[in-house]
């Protein structure tokens, strides 16, 4: 029928059209569509630079890019998938125990799909830039800096992610994107090109902006930074890491030392602040997702990547994924001078409420890790409870709170049947930038001058207990974390420490799995978790890593046909 109906259709309009004289009938614009000289003006060309920015925050809950929970979180062993089971949103299942990963996964395919979006919008706007003159549009090298800035972040989530991607920039016209293979630079090269993005960045953004959310010349340093810490690690075709290359550690000290010089930024007196709304756009936020409500939209530019990842109470009501990991929960254990133990915190687990004040804890598990009899959210009333659980028989009894606000909070807004919020999503904080410079100074052996960082984050996390108290004013947990000593500090011991820090400070933000890739420690590392969590998560049995294919994402099987088999597949796929 619907075949019949379109001849028909097809037929009328040829007859229409061939009773119709004048050549010129069809030399109009289509009603709706804008050509580039009426694009190509300095208002319009502001309005698709903000197009590209609104791409930060545009995911959706099937693949989200924000927080980067299911691949970086869930990948690396800090929290299971949780939600209803198995089975709902199984590709996230198939993520977690890697054995049933699938080439042919549709979350996967979108991933790539929306984080290529970004990518285009931001060729677009450089597309059209180059053709405006700078008497025209002022600030054209500001907004080409930001173009480079975007579509370098979205090309280092797809090389987190991917691997090898196809690089396709603004010169490229649209009719040859068919002919880019994803293979055609190497893993090097590719990152190359990413951090040139970075380096046009930070030659041609201000130190300040006068409009907050845009990036400027110190978030442009901080992520080359960042790509230059990832390219240090040099890998080889299995993804095993083979090297890692000095004179890009030494920049990365020399980028990030530019970034604390120039006074713009500093840690949070207290943790917490980090993930309230409070904190949005504060001293430790160097660059962010900026989410807004109420602003004339029908629902508002909220954070739906996280929808998924609030609990099943009544005053949320959905949808209980994103639980932290045993793992996770009991890595927060300190011993005597309140240090992690380092080899020994999974010889027993922290389950009841009891066994959160025998035992002493970083202050940090209780302002990532929603504990069942303790406060939600820093609200000593609104107390978490095993009710809020989905499926606690499968993915046991925490949640996960940075992502989350309370009920009454200005930033929170139902979308049902999920929650959302205006608070902001922080892509760098200045403690990564602290951590990045720590970690390439241990690797260039100088453990010496990383230990004062280190001992800054873990300073400012001990001074971070004011807003966790219950009811009765009394500390939630038994809290203790000290600061390491200078003696016996040495390279493979400040390494050991830098790496548990990340891991401390950073949990559920979306950077462990590419941390333990990064560090080319992720097969052993991921199968020991297994060895022992499968123990206490059946949902685990079969999960097992393989190296040489699990460190990266399948290239999805629609983009290698549409390719007509131009795209490679990763290796062990």
């Amino acid at each position: 029928m619907k075949l019949v109906k379109t001849s028909v259709l097809a037929l009328s309009l040829l007859a229409f059209t061939s009773g119709c004289n004048d050549e010129k009938f069809l030399d109009v614009q289509p009603t709706g569509a804008l050509s580039d000289e009426q694009l190509n003006t300095p208002a319009n060309i502001e309005k698709q630079v903000i197009a590209a920015y609104s791409q930060l925050g545009n995911d959706v809950y099937r693949a989200p890019y924000t927080s980067m929970w299911p691949y970086g979180n869930v990948r690396g062993g800090d929290a299971y998938k949780g939600g209803n089971g198995t089975a709902d949103v199984d590709a996230f299942h198939f993520y977690e125990t890697f054995t049933f990963n699938r080439v042919d996964v549709g979350n996967t395919d979108e991933l790539w799909f929306l984080l290529y979006i970004g990518v285009s919008r931001a060729n677009d706007a450089l597309r059209r830039l180059d053709a405006v003159d700078a008497t025209a549009l002022p600030n054209k090298a500001v907004r080409q800096g930001e173009m480079r800035f975007l579509r370098g972040h979205f090309y280092f989530l797809l090389k987190e992610l991917f691997k090898q991607v196809p690089y396709i920039d603004e010169t490229v016209p649209t009719d040859q994107y068919g002919t880019v293979s994803n293979v055609e630079l190497n893993s090097d090269a590719l990152w190359g090109k990413i951090a040139e993005d970075f380096r046009f960045a930070v030659a041609n953004l201000p130190e300040t902006q006068p409009e907050i959310g845009r990036a400027n010349k110190s978030a442009a340093q901080a992520y080359l930074a960042k790509t230059l810490l990832y390219q240090a690690y040099v890998q080889n075709d299995n993804h095993a890491v083979t090297s890692v290359d000095q004179a890009k550690l030494n920049e990365v000290v020399a980028l990030t030392n530019q970034v604390i010089a120039s006074g713009k930024y500093s840690l949070h007196p207290d943790y917490a602040t980090n993930f309230l709304t409070v904190g949005d756009n504060g001293v430790e936020s160097v660059f962010a997702i900026q989410f807004s409500r109420n602003d004339g939209t029908p629902k508002g530019r909220t954070d739906r990547g996280n929808c998924l990842n609030y609990p099943m109470n009544p005053d949320y009501g959905c949808c209980g994924f994103h639980q932290p990991s045993q793992n996770l929960v009991n890595a927060y254990k300190t011993d005597a001078q309140g240090l992690p133990l380092f080899t020994t915190f999974n010889n027993s687990d922290l389950l009841t409420p009891t066994d959160f004040q025998t035992n002493t804890v970083d202050p940090r598990l209780d302002h990532t890790v929603a504990v069942p009899s303790h406060p939600y959210k820093y609200a000593p009333t609104f107390v978490f409870e095993n009710s809020w659980l989905r499926d606690k028989n499968t993915y046991g009894v925490y949640m996960s709170m940075k992502e989350n606000v309370l009920p009454s909070d200005p930033s929170f807004q139902k979308t049902p049947p999920f929650m959302t919020t205006s608070k902001n999503w922080t892509i760098i904080r200045y403690a990564d930038v602290l951590l990045w410079k720590a970690e390439a100074l241990i690797e260039l052996n100088r453990p010496a001058e990383a230990l004062p960082i280190i001992n800054q984050i873990r300073e400012r996390a001990g001074n971070s207990t004011a807003r966790l108290k219950n009811a009765v004013g009394a500390s939630t947990s038994n809290y203790r974390i000290g600061q390491y000593p200078a003696t016996g500090w040495t390279q493979a011991y400040a390494r050991e420490a830098l790496r548990y820090e990340r891991r401390l400070e950073f949990a559920l933000e979306g950077y462990r799995f590419f941390d333990l890739v990064r560090w080319g420690i992720a097969a052993n590392y991921m199968n020991t978790y297994f060895e022992k969590e499968k123990t206490k998560r059946q949902h685990l049995a079969t999960a097992r890593f393989t190296a040489g294919r699990d460190e990266y994402l399948p290239i999805p099987l629609n983009q290698i046909n549409f390719s007509k088999g131009l795209y490679k597949q990763n290796p062990g796929w």
